[in-house]
């Protein structure tokens, strides 16, 4: 690939032989709808993976994905991710910190519409969870990747993206919906400059799997000054079973409690969501009008 790209978006892996691939083909120009490959790279980062992915498999997305092994890894994403942000050559960069996540088509194309709204613009996006509801809860249920798996066969993915809304609930991090606080993005977008002004992502969160790291990220974006928050209507990510212990980590793990007693530690504060205004961006496919309508019903109950 020649030139500089206007926007890097950095991914990162770790063991998602089974997962990965269909991420890495969401952010494809394949299948990306309103953009170019030639407008866009994405560098993938797999952080130690004992089940690594192919190479060729990933530069088989597109003369625009780069990919780099890290082998002496942290257990935490943190550096992975600070490395892949390095890396970048675009103007702008997109930050996937897990690699699970399917993306919607247009969520690149929208997320560098959001760019051009301000030159110190953060593009935030909504998550997912595939299944029938925050897989915390669903795996004691009994969802696992082979309810996934024929899932997403059901709507013969990846033949129409949008679809991916009918076979999903609300992240917990985005359970209040659109127009109420987030507590992470997972396809997080912003100019080359603040990501320096923010210095990347703490690696003092050395918890697996990153333990607040992403919450703090996002924390410390929304705190930016003079910053436009900009939240993408319609787009997002859908995450995939996998075992992670960040996301799938149930109650009593204790995973989450830790979470938060670092981040206190590090920031002398217990953690609160972000609240800020944000200028909304974006349509609303057919397919995501019910979280469209949960989401007036619920600011609207918040508000009274």
């Amino acid at each position: 690939m020649t030139g500089s790209p206007v926007l890097s978006v950095v991914v990162v892996v770790h063991d998602m032989v089974r997962e990965a691939p269909r991420t890495l083909h969401s952010l494809s120009a394949a299948y990306q709808e309103g953009i170019a490959g030639a407008d866009y790279e994405v560098i993938v980062i797999e952080n130690g993976s004992a089940r690594a992915l192919p190479e060729n498999s990933v530069r088989a997305c597109g003369p625009n994905f780069r990919y780099h092994y890290v082998q002496e890894a942290s257990p935490s994403p943190a550096p992975a991710m600070n490395l892949g942000i390095s890396m970048a050559r675009g103007r702008h960069v997109g930050l996937l910190i897990d690699g699970a996540r399917i993306a919607t088509p247009g969520l690149l194309s929208m997320a560098l519409l959001g760019l051009r709204m301000s030159e110190r613009a953060i593009v935030s996006t909504l998550g997912w969870h595939l299944g029938p509801t925050t897989q915390v809860r669903s795996v004691r249920e009994g969802y696992d990747t082979a309810a996934e798996d024929a899932l997403l066969e059901s709507i013969h993915w990846p033949a129409n993206g949008y679809d991916l809304f009918t076979i999903a609930a609300f992240a917990g991090s985005s359970e209040e919906g659109f127009f109420r606080p987030i507590a992470e993005s997972n396809a997080l977008f912003m100019p080359r400059e603040l990501v320096d002004e923010l210095r990347g992502l703490d690696e003092r969160f050395t918890l697996p799997g990153g333990g607040a790291v992403n919450l703090d990220l996002y924390e410390r974006c929304c705190a930016l000054p003079d910053s436009t928050l900009v939240v993408l209507l319609g787009e997002g990510t859908f995450h995939q079973i996998h075992g992670g212990v960040a996301t799938n980590a149930p109650k009593e793990s204790g995973y989450v409690g830790r979470a938060l007693v670092q981040y206190q530690e590090l920031r002398g504060r217990r953690y609160e969501k972000p609240r800020r205004s944000a200028i909304y961006l974006g349509t609303i496919p057919d397919q995501a009008v019910p979280f469209l309508a949960a989401s007036l019903d619920r600011g609207k109950a918040t508000a009274e």
